[in-house]
């Protein structure tokens, strides 16, 4: 059996920064892996140790600073990865939902795996939408915001419980081969260890170019573009106290009455 997980390295921004050309400026920066791909890439290592012969594989598309994001899913038990960059993805002016899903459904054809797994949303650009576009684009069938797996691996199908507005759960089995988007909470991702960290530099990370996946320029053109960024003015100010948990409650109290919040 062979299980896919597609992984996006996502910027984290810090509390204080500047945006400069429409850009939030580099040295404001850190990468990491995706928090909803780390709970995906935990679901297919543990099918990986519950079932026999499973070979979990990591799909990204990224430039060469995210292979070390990378080597951390081999790290915590994917057996290899697959990235896919080149020219003509790096000179994108945007990279839409439609030509991620594109991209990943070509490594799903050389792959050809029984179950694809993804993260319900990513924590930089939370659009929720590549996990189902990728099944549309294959024709595989698809759950999502899925909380809890259950693989009947002989048998070809999948149990999924899955999290629906206002609290409701919706159980269903789906057959293989199909797409998972994974919710946060399903599992408890794990750290990867010393061991993991030596083995996964050792493991394959094969870069992929578009020619490499039969894939031309036009597949990254895009109707949508980005206008602009700028920083959200604040719609109030901030009061700040300082002093001791007394003098701090005294201040507040000060203002709550002089806001007419409570009487005098």
């Amino acid at each position: 059996m062979k299980v896919l997980v597609t992984v996006a390295e996502v910027a984290e921004v810090e509390d204080k920064f500047e945006v400069s050309d429409d850009e939030i400026a580099e040295q404001y920066l850190t990468y990491d892996l995706n928090e909803w791909d780390d709970y995906a890439v935990e679901e297919a290592v543990q099918l990986s140790e519950e079932e026999e012969d499973v070979e979990v594989i990591t799909a990204t598309i990224g430039p060469e600073r995210s292979e070390e994001t990378i080597r951390m899913t081999l790290a915590k038990g994917a057996d290899r990865a697959v990235r896919v960059w080149d020219e003509a993805i790096e000179s994108a002016d945007y990279l839409d939902i439609n030509s991620k899903a594109d991209l990943l459904a070509a490594v799903v054809e050389e792959e050809n795996p029984d179950l694809v797994l993804s993260g319900v949303q990513s924590g930089d650009k939370a659009n929720g939408a590549t996990g189902v576009s990728l099944a549309q684009k294959i024709g595989f069938e698809w759950g999502a915001v899925v909380n809890k797996l259950e693989l009947d691996v002989d048998g070809g199908v999948a149990t999924v419980h899955r999290e629906l507005e206002g609290g409701v759960e919706e159980v269903t089995d789906i057959e293989t081969p199909a797409v998972l988007t994974i919710q946060s909470g399903i599992n408890e991702p794990r750290y990867a260890s010393l061991r993991g960290i030596r083995q996964a530099q050792r493991k394959p990370l094969d870069v992929q170019t578009l020619e490499d996946i039969s894939l031309d320029a036009d597949v990254v053109e895009s109707p949508l573009a980005q206008t602009s960024m700028y920083k959200p003015e604040s719609e109030s100010d901030t009061t700040m106290w300082t002093g001791s948990p007394e003098d701090e409650a005294a201040q507040l109290a000060d203002l709550l009455r002089n806001k007419g919040v409570v009487d005098a």
